[in-house]
């Protein structure tokens, strides 16, 4: 007798992510509720499983939807504000000052924009930090998104709270508000070391210790963090995090650029993950992880595109191939990195960078976060190797669906769950209002 399922999707050509990494051709997977139930050729599956909805997609290339690891997702909002600078630059003068005049409604707007652009080009998972962050929660629970994320947390006040104290109070509140929902995911959060200050950064390992959740920070970002790091605590930013017990398997860093060889160990004896973010490193001049050493280590990286205010996007297929091409040129090697690697790391790597490890592939039990690429657009022929028409050919906009735990999100060029014309209303107000921002 068949068993049942929701929903059998039939793929012509499927990448699982599996263990064994297997490309299957005619392929389908089962889904009951928002979990895989079976995978697998598709007349073994319409065989053994029966089901009232089937979503032919045999003209597509079905594979896991991908995770972005660290972003800032609503910080679309000053996408193309100040471009061409140096990071502490680009900050100090540009995005803080308009920072500090954010309000709820422009976050969550700002956020359900991000989701927008990520659901449309394949992410289904997004680790995020940024202010006002009960806002962005809203957005991505009504874009349909899987996320973790918290509070930036500053040394200082911010339009959230108006001193640690009540930052820490805020953090407590989001954890207790997302600990059962299905799709989200909180996670403690200080912002960076140059933000921070030792008992700070103390409390938040010893806050996410106590909470049980992930502790997300930027860290080793640039050579100028290192120096004001050196100056102002006599020790570099990793082995200074370390001492402050912030850095264990529970603790996933982003970019992780100005590292030497005895922090690589560091990070590999601590557990933790890395978020690696190439093209915002890139347009920041901030310099290029090294990442083949990391995984050489055994450390486990994922990809992330940082906020689209220094990238320009979010858009993880182009993230994959900047990730692939940069450390083929910088260690002189074409071998280096290769697309499977790069893979792994946009989809099982930031899995588990995001806190969400039983995501990234396609997998009886895993959750049914797929995504589906039209093989009929002409960069995606003629197709010799699906992996590397992932990584090298795919800009991302060959999408056409977008599931999050079982249910579509995106699917045939529109979203299913917002108004995204509307959207676009509101995101010209909100350029309006930034325009009048920066001209006093």
């Amino acid at each position: 007798m068949k068993q049942h399922c929701d929903r059998i999707i039939r793929a012509g050509v499927l990448v699982t992510q599996d263990e064994q990494r297997r490309v299957l051709g005619d392929a389908a997977v089962a889904v009951t509720g928002d979990t895989i139930a079976a995978v697998d050729h598709a007349d073994v599956i319409v065989a053994e499983w029966s089901t009232d909805a089937v979503s032919d997609l045999s003209g597509m290339l079905v594979m896991p939807g991908l995770v972005n690891a660290h972003t800032h997702v609503a910080m679309t909002f000053l996408r193309g504000l100040a471009d061409d600078l140096p990071l502490m630059q680009w900050l100090t003068e540009h995005i803080f000052p308009v920072e500090k005049h954010l309000s709820a409604e422009i976050v969550e707007v700002s956020a359900l924009l991000g989701c927008a652009e990520m659901a449309a080009t394949g992410t289904t998972t997004l680790c995020d930090m940024y202010l006002i962050e009960d806002a962005t929660f809203k957005a991505v629970d009504r874009a349909g998104l899987r996320m973790q994320g918290g509070e930036g947390l500053f040394a200082f006040p911010s339009p959230a709270y108006a001193c640690i104290e009540d930052a820490f109070e805020l953090v407590r509140r989001q954890h207790d508000r997302y600990s059962s929902h299905s799709r989200i995911r909180h996670a403690v959060m200080p912002h960076a070391v140059y933000t921070s200050n030792p008992e700070m950064l103390a409390r938040c390992a010893a806050l996410a210790g106590e909470l049980g959740c992930g502790l997300h920070i930027h860290l080793a970002e640039t050579a100028a963090e290192t120096a004001q790091c050196l100056a102002s605590f006599g020790k570099r930013p990793i082995p200074y995090c370390r001492d402050l017990g912030v850095l264990s398997p529970r603790t996933t860093v982003a970019h992780a650029v100005d590292v030497t060889d005895d922090e690589l160990e560091i990070l590999r004896e601590s557990g933790i993950c890395v978020a690696h973010n190439p093209v915002s490193n890139m347009k920041l001049a901030s310099g290029a992880a090294r990442v083949p050493e990391m995984l050489a280590a055994g450390i486990c990286v994922g990809i992330g595109t940082d906020g689209a205010a220094s990238n320009n996007g979010l858009n993880m297929f182009t993230e994959m191939k900047t990730c692939a091409l940069l450390h083929k040129l910088r260690y002189a090697d074409p071998t280096c990195v290769p697309a499977a690697t790069v893979l792994d790391m946009a989809t099982t790597g930031g899995a588990k960078c995001a806190g969400w490890p039983e995501t990234g592939a396609l997998v009886p039990g895993a959750k049914a976060d797929l995504i589906a690429l039209d093989l009929s657009a002409p960069n995606l022929q003629p197709l010799y190797s699906a992996v590397s028409h992932i990584v090298y050919a795919a800009t991302g906009h060959e999408v056409t669906h977008t599931m999050v735990g079982g249910e579509f999100v995106y699917e045939n060029g529109r979203h299913t769950r917002f108004d995204y014309p509307a959207l676009l209303r509101e995101v010209a107000s909100i350029r309006r209002w930034v325009q009048k921002k920066i001209t006093g």
